[in-house]
């Protein structure tokens, strides 16, 4: 009410129960009745907008049509939590109104929640059901076989005529005797592909999967398994692809129901004796007791270091804590509260469970070093006091972790929201022929994952079927063409013929001049569609790696001493060390050359070294019968004489053009030259060597473990190796936590790192040695100057961190917005900079629209176009309606008005009227006076008098002068 209050006020003067505003104010003050009533007509079309604090990525506002409701809380549909991140203890949101016919059609047609179920993110549903919802389907579509003792599984089955008779009789279950789990045989409904249609199939299932499949769309029928929550994810993916966002909206809101309704008809709860603590749990721990002495015993005796004295007992203790929560899993009943919850995915994993019935295990100090005194009680038991002491470390360091990552997190979303702010859409195809391979062995174990890497892009070359032999002539059929998009289904087959690379159109490799081309950026997530024009896909990216920044753990870990005890740099520290290019802790040696490895291992100190030989041979021609003064074998030196002779009876002497040494040639001697270069690299006591004697290299490679300096890995590989080196790390911090990211995204980012170039000679282009210019504007003056025949310039490719490169775009209003304010402005002005208004914050900052979205430029004339058309149409609508109430219609052939193919005439005509006349063969307009004034032919009668032939009788006679009415 206090929101809509303009509108009521407005709505009660109009309706008459108000004389004046103010009077309006003072009845919603008072809440009368009638406002109820004037309210809910005023909200019945007005889309609110949601926003729950912090704002992470774009499904953190959401627009929603408001429905009143008792009480003064927000209730929100149970399924976008998820996106908002909200939960029901107390969170708050802020609600707005948007004001405006266009915001409102701008909330109704882009922000509704309908039309956000997917995440920008990585493209899978955001609105798949959790908690609650995914345990009552599962309690609902389990099997009778995993529910009942065998006495009752041996009953006859029942069997049913239609899924409706079936759903009856548990309905009357009093007196059906029905169950939900029992196996029955009944005919149920199936989509036939083939016939388009669904058909009735006799087949043995349960009734609640019978209830399940009801609110299933008919092309998605008929499920007969136990639906996890990976399952329904699956489902609700699938009914997104192929029947689109409405259907899925319905089918969401289905399983939401069920989901709930049958949790809660299943009764199902968790009580202290659902735990089973395993029965031989005295005796494994006996057993790991005695192994942890004989380890002592050995380091006692000096047989084992204190590090592998530590090492030995973690792992005795991990594996008995494992042990003992497998053995515990098993002896839960199958059908039990606990297992459901777990099985189902609704909450809780086998770590959880095991902590509560077997032991609690190993536990982390403060610095992150794992004590090795386990805690051996479970939370059924309880704790000792020690115990207790030894895991408040870890519960305290999570808590206080939490806290900083939050903030953490936050900075870096900021940093790459202000890397990437300018990557739009700006132009269909760059053209550009390049593109980055996506390589089965670099994508992760698990089923699937080189093909969803594939999907949403455009192939940067045609991919032929490695599993058709063709002959020489022929051309091989093809997987996809070029620039061809790589579906879902195209991705299977590409898997299925057992490719194991492709090229594929990427940021990476793009080459508009700003932002991005569609086709390099290829699919748009959230929609499924090809991304549009215009489309703000660097805030995107960084909002989508930013969001789940707070998932990601903070810590370093401590491996305790294990061999190659580097600390690991893991979680957000390790991304944010990534995206700032910064060298990153306990980083590997890698070798600069290619070459043969040599290790040298002193006191305390391993040296490698690596050698690179080239070859240069030179042949030497000699005289006939020539007195050789060297033989093969032997070390020359430069000018030295090999051999003396004659030609043409002038004595001549053959000199060596090269130091080195002979060898025999195939017509004569050879001066064999060596080219050595030995690079050494002194290698920490406690680093792991990953190479050993005699192995050959190639520059890049790493000699020791660890991660790699990225600017190293740029000068030794270049800039392709060392973008796919940072995508595959980040990707790997995210994929350890469990969350996936499409790759693009972190492309994006890496695209703007890696932007600049450092000027080495500037040649005969009007730039700078050592000025940082950006990559595609060096490609330009080179290419001017080479048109010119000059001379271009040389330079490097530098990477630069997320916050370097934010500082170096080419505006400086955004650069001044983010950090060091002073300085840039200062510099700013020094240098007379200009600034493009390219980007979306600089547009802000002075208050013009963002050039995104609906303000895209492009987006912009189509819109203006579009509105042009209308108004023309309105026009040509009220002349056609004008032409139709007169006696007399030049225009109609047969006399009868409103005829179909008469009216594109009508059209040009209004067109005509409204100054829009583009066609040259209708200049003369019959309205006009006299010479007819449009350019075009006099209207036949050169004077002023024109009779007007659209006018009705009785006002031709009084038409005036020079009348020009429609």
């Amino acid at each position: 009410l206090e929101l809509f209050k303009p509108f009521v006020m407005r709505q009660l003067v109009e309706k008459g129960f108000a004389h004046n505003i103010k009077s309006a104010k003072r009845i919603v003050e008072r809440v009368r009745p009638e406002v109820w009533d004037v309210l809910e007509d005023v909200i019945k079309d007005h889309p609110v907008l949601l926003n729950r604090a912090p704002t992470l990525h774009r499904l953190g506002i959401q627009a929603f049509m408001p429905v009143l409701v008792e009480g003064s809380a927000i209730q929100i549909h149970p399924l976008v939590c998820t996106a908002f991140n909200a939960d029901f203890d107390g969170d708050q949101m802020a609600v707005h109104v948007p004001l405006s016919t266009a915001a409102q059609e701008e909330a109704r047609t882009m922000m509704l929640s309908t039309a956000n179920l997917l995440s920008p993110a990585d493209g899978s549903p955001v609105v798949a059901p959790t908690q609650d919802m995914v345990l009552g389907c599962y309690y609902l579509t389990m099997d009778a076989n995993e529910v009942k003792t065998k006495k009752e599984r041996e009953k006859p089955i029942r069997r049913f005529a239609t899924e409706d008779e079936a759903i009856l009789a548990y309905q009357l279950r009093e007196r059906t005797n029905a169950d939900l789990h029992e196996v029955i045989d009944v005919e149920v409904m199936h989509w036939d592909a083939d016939a388009g249609e669904l058909r009735p199939t006799r087949q043995r299932t349960t009734i609640g999967r019978v209830i399940f499949n009801q609110i299933l769309p008919d092309k998605l029928r008929y499920h007969d398994h136990v639906m996890k929550r990976s399952d329904l994810k699956e489902l609700v993916d699938t009914c997104y692809r192929e029947l689109g966002a409405e259907e899925t909206a319905h089918l969401v809101d289905g399983i939401k129901d069920v989901g709930f309704k049958f949790a809660t008809r299943g009764g199902l709860t968790i009580g202290l004796f659902d735990i089973e603590i395993p029965k031989d749990k005295g005796a494994r721990l006996l057993a790991a007791d005695e192994s942890v002495n004989e380890i002592d015993r050995q380091f006692q005796r000096g047989l084992i270091t204190e590090d592998e004295r530590y090492e030995q007992v973690v792992g005795v203790w991990q594996d008995a804590t494992a042990r003992m929560s497998d053995e515990m899993m098993k002896s839960l009943d199958p059908t039990g509260p606990v297992t459901m919850m777990t099985a189902s995915g609704a909450r809780g994993n086998k770590g959880n469970i095991g902590q509560l019935g077997a032991m609690r295990g190993l536990m982390a100090d403060p610095s992150g070093r794992i004590i090795d005194v386990p805690v051996r009680s479970n939370f059924r038991e309880g704790m000792t006091v020690l115990e207790y002491f030894i895991s408040t470390h870890g519960a305290r360091k999570g808590l206080a972790d939490t806290a900083l990552r939050t903030a953490d997190s936050g900075y870096l979303t900021r940093r790459l929201v202000d890397v990437a702010q300018d990557v739009i859409t700006r132009e269909d195809d760059c053209g550009t022929e390049e593109g980055s391979w996506i390589i089965r062995s670099e994508s992760s174990d698990e089923k699937g994952a080189f093909m969803r890497r594939l999907v949403g892009r455009l192939s940067a070359a045609p991919l032929p079927d490695p599993r058709v032999k063709v002959k020489k002539d022929q051309e091989p059929p093809l997987l996809v063409e070029r620039n061809e998009m790589i579906t879902e289904e195209v991705a299977a087959r590409i898997d299925e013929a057992g490719v194991d690379e492709a090229l594929v159109r990427s940021p990476l490799t793009c080459e508009a001049r700003n932002g991005v081309c569609r086709a390099c950026y290829g699919r748009n997530l959230a929609t499924g569609e090809m991304v549009g024009s215009g489309e703000a896909v660097g805030i995107i990216a960084a909002q989508s790696i930013g969001e789940p920044g707070t998932q990601l753990t903070m810590r370093t870990f401590h491996t305790g001493g294990v061999a190659g005890g580097m600390d690991i740099t893991a979680g957000l520290p390790r991304v944010e060390e990534l995206f700032e290019a910064r060298i990153p802790k306990g980083k590997a040696e890698i070798s600069h050359i290619d070459g043969i490895v040599e290790i040298i291992r002193g006191d305390g100190m391993t040296k490698v070294k690596v050698v690179s030989t080239e070859v240069y041979d030179t042949s030497l021609a000699l005289p006939k019968g020539a007195e050789q003064l060297a033989a093969p074998g032997d070390v020359v030196a430069l000018g030295q004489v090999i051999a003396r002779g004659e030609t043409d009876g002038a004595p001549v002497d053959v000199t060596a053009p090269v130091a080195g040494f002979l060898v025999k040639g195939d017509d004569g001697l050879v001066v064999r030259a060596e080219d050595v270069v030995e690079r050494e690299y002194l290698i920490p006591h406690n680093a792991k060597v990953l190479v050993e004697n005699g192995q050959e290299i190639r520059a890049g490679d790493a000699i020791t473990d660890g991660p790699i300096n990225p600017q190293e890995y740029l000068d030794t590989r270049g800039k392709d190796a060392v973008q796919r080196y940072l995508v595959k790390e980040v990707q790997k911090v995210y994929k350890s936590q469990g969350v996936t990211i499409s790759d693009k995204h972190i492309e994006i980012i890496v695209r703007q790192m890696l932007r600049k170039v450092r000027i080495d000679q500037p040649g005969d282009v009007d730039l700078l040695p050592t000025e940082l210019v950006d990559r595609l504007e060096f490609e330009q003056h080179n290419n001017r100057v080479l048109a010119e025949g000059g001379e271009p310039a040389t330079a490097q490719t530098v990477l630069l961190g997320v916050t370097k490169a934010s500082l170096n775009t080419s505006s400086f209003l955004a650069a001044a917005s983010f950090q060091e304010t002073t300085r840039v402005l200062t510099e700013a002005a020094i240098n007379g900079a200009k600034d493009h208004l390219i980007g979306l914050k600089e547009n802000v900052i002075i208050g013009k629209l963002i050039p995104a979205g609906s303000g895209a430029p492009a987006n912009v004339a189509a819109r203006k176009a579009r509105e042009r058309q209308a108004a023309l149409e309105a026009l040509a609508g009220e002349a056609l309606e004008g032409l139709g109430q007169s006696e007399y219609n030049p225009f109609l052939e047969d006399g009868s008005d409103g005829a179909p193919d008469d009216e594109a005439a009508g059209l040009a005509l209004a067109a005509t009227i409204a100054g829009g006349d583009t066609d040259e063969e209708t200049d003369a307009n019959p309205f006009l006076a006299g010479d007819g004034g449009d350019g075009g032919a006099t209207d036949g009668e050169a004077t002023d008098e024109d009779v007007n032939p659209f006018l009705a009788e009785a006002e031709k006679a009084t038409a005036g002068k020079g009348k020009g009415e429609s």
